[in-house]
């Protein structure tokens, strides 16, 4: 067994403070998504951790895209018979989380997940390039398959069938918009004393602000 009890960071890039957030968390987001793309360092500085909770009652997380986010949530698309989608269906409380090493920031999101309208889905399938396109069609996502050549050949004969024709978005496949209901914010400080901040979702809407202890 490898012991990682040695792996120590000083965390000393930067600071959160209730002195300097706005009082809404999307704003706060969008301030640490561009500082995150401005600073460098992160491949895909919209690349995000979800968690559902599984028909089998078991946790699990994986990493998606975010393509879209505004004052009502955060949007990611997926086929919606994969086992996330179904899990989704049958609860739709989610997490979401950003790690952005490069500049020391975490950020958590609770939320309820929903479909998005057919309208914002085929807008964004239009948007894709064609392989993309073929690749959510052939694949039924989690599903166990034989070897890799079942979904290459179902590529094959989907490029064939769709040569010179448009390649419509499948009804299976889809956005979810992630409205959130508590967003944490996490910022590395020196001595393991993180900044925590919290933002909670009240019955009028508005936002109570807390800080949380490191």
């Amino acid at each position: 067994m490898k012991d990682l009890s040695d792996y120590r960071k000083s965390y000393e890039k930067s600071e959160l403070l209730e002195s300097n957030i706005p009082e809404d968390p999307i704003n706060l987001f969008n301030r640490w998504f561009h500082e995150t793309e401005d600073f460098g360092g992160v491949d895909e500085v919209n690349a995000m951790t979800v968690s559902t909770i599984g028909l089998d009652g078991f946790p699990k997380a994986r990493v998606v895209l975010l393509k879209k986010f505004n004052e009502e949530g955060f949007i990611f698309y997926t086929n919606y018979n994969s086992e996330k989608g179904k899990a989704i269906d049958a609860n739709p409380n989610v997490c979401l989380s950003f790690f952005w090493p490069s500049i020391e920031r975490q950020v958590i999101v609770k939320g309820i997940a929903e479909k998005t309208s057919e309208i914002i889905s085929d807008n964004y399938f239009d948007s894709r390039p064609d392989g993309s396109k073929l690749g959510a069609i052939a694949s039924d996502q989690s599903r166990v398959i034989s070897s890799r050549a079942v979904l290459e050949e179902k590529l094959k004969d989907l490029e064939q069938f769709y040569e010179g024709k448009e390649i419509p978005r499948p009804k299976f496949w889809g956005g979810y918009l992630i409205r959130p209901q508590e967003v944490e914010f996490w910022q590395g400080r020196p001595n393991r004393l993180h900044d925590r901040i919290r933002y909670q979702l009240q019955d009028d809407y508005s936002w109570k602000i807390e800080r949380l202890s490191s």
